[in-house]
């Protein structure tokens, strides 16, 4: 997705710039630089170009060959913000996704006002412990990486707090493929989706579902989160994306205002859940049938 990567990116190739005036600064080529670093001459190089990230402790040495310690703060601190906006999945679940979840609180808490779209599967803040359990197994999986499911799910259950206390709003798109597709076994489906009947009920949550039969004026698009209107949080395949350019959090800003006139909410939403409650209890076979009689 360039759109979303592209500040992530841009924010590594001018820490790269910066290196590299540093070190005409002090008068190094290229080579005189690795040799000081104990680096090969092609890891600068790479380095200097933004085709690889340095590592933290890269930055200070760096720094230190160029007699510039006294930049190397504001450029590790320049190093973290760039990496922090591009975080591959399988890195942040490496050592299970427990902190991962527990992580996040501090944005949760601090945000007041939440919008929220998601095309796949029901937004991790309006999850039951079940439906978490068996999706966050899924990924570690996919992932290959520690699968602590239990303790994750419990943990994302409870930094959803922030949906119950009244204190914030709350407005979520979702497609309503999310209500179909299959997470867990049917229980842990007919849970999720009663929860989403019993959270619309809140005064401060707006749950506006995007029916197959909306005319679509917005393809659907990746999950993302928009806290206050000041960071988008966007969750590919392979990585979580944070976005705080202005320009690029104006444009998921947009994708939302254009989506929320193609949703339903209230009882017409209420029935499209039921809908798919009652389709969890027939048999594939029936609901086959159904849609060629439907067609």
């Amino acid at each position: 997705m360039p759109a979303a990567s592209s500040a992530a990116q841009a924010a590594r190739e001018a820490l790269a710039a910066r290196l590299g005036e540093l070190r005409r600064a002090a008068g190094l080529s290229g080579r005189d630089l690795a040799l000081r670093c104990g680096w090969s001459p092609a890891k600068s190089s790479r380095i200097e170009h933004a085709k690889t990230p340095p590592s933290d402790a890269d930055v200070r040495a760096w720094c230190t060959a160029c007699d510039a310690e006294d930049q190397a703060p504001d450029l590790v601190a320049a190093n973290q913000q760039a990496d922090q906006m591009y975080v591959h999945w399988k890195r942040l679940h490496r050592h299970g996704m427990r902190r991962a979840q527990e992580e996040i609180v501090p944005l949760y808490e601090g945000t007041h006002s939440f919008r929220v779209y998601c095309s796949n599967v029901v937004p991790g803040m309006l999850q039951t412990e079940a439906y978490a359990t068996a999706l966050l197994s899924t990924i570690a999986t996919f992932q290959d990486t520690p699968d602590d499911s239990p303790e994750a799910a419990a943990a994302r259950v409870a930094r959803s707090h922030v949906v119950q206390d009244g204190k914030r709003r709350f407005a979520f798109l979702v497609e309503e493929t999310v209500l179909r597709y299959r997470i867990g076994d049917a229980r842990t489906m007919a849970g999720q989706l009663g929860y989403l009947l019993a959270v619309m009920a809140l005064p401060n949550v707006s749950l506006g579902i995007i029916p197959f039969t909306a005319s679509r004026r917005v393809w659907p698009l990746e999950a993302f989160y928009l806290f206050d209107g000041h960071r988008v949080s966007v969750e590919l395949l392979t990585a979580a994306v944070n976005v705080t350019a202005p320009s690029e959090v104006a444009v998921y800003a947009k994708a939302f205002a254009k989506l929320s006139p193609m949703a339903v909410h209230g009882a017409a939403a209420r029935s499209l859940i039921t809908e798919a409650i009652a389709a969890l209890e027939k048999p594939a076979c029936k609901l086959a049938q159904e849609r060629r009689t439907a067609t």
